[in-house]
């Protein structure tokens, strides 16, 4: 007899295990779209800006790392290497004082998934603005 904890137990470790699959799949599909227009950003002379990073008080560090912000609240960014970055980081008044090293995150194709209404969207979608933007 099958004991029933193990089964589920085994049927969560089977969920994580296709979840995790499903975002690295959707990480790869995202950094062609950001290589892409890193290329592009490149071609047409975008320039980068030196990326700041919102601490969880509300206030700004700077950090490490140069790119094009993506999304108008500067909580998402591209770095000039084609890392992306979110910009909402943990951190104190030290952090505050020296700056955050920023480290990149997998890329998902929908920005801001699970966000209010109208702050989320397709990364083409924020990436091609952004172009648009000059």
């Amino acid at each position: 007899m099958t004991d029933p904890r193990s089964a589920r137990a085994e049927g969560a470790a089977r969920r994580a295990d296709l979840a995790q699959g499903q975002q690295r799949t959707e990480a790869v599909k995202a950094q062609r779209l950001i290589d892409a227009f890193v290329a592009e950003a490149r071609q047409r002379g975008l320039p980068t800006e030196q990326l700041r990073a919102r601490l969880m008080s509300g206030a700004e560090a700077r950090t490490d790392r140069t790119g094009w912000y993506l999304r108008r609240d500067r909580s998402v960014a591209i770095g000039e290497n084609g890392e992306y970055f979110v910009l909402l980081v943990p951190g104190g008044l030290a952090d505050r004082i020296r700056g955050v090293k920023l480290a990149p995150t997998p890329p998902p194709l929908v920005v801001g998934r699970g966000g209010p209404d109208g702050e989320a969207g397709d990364l083409a979608e924020f990436l091609r603005r952004r172009l648009d933007q000059g």
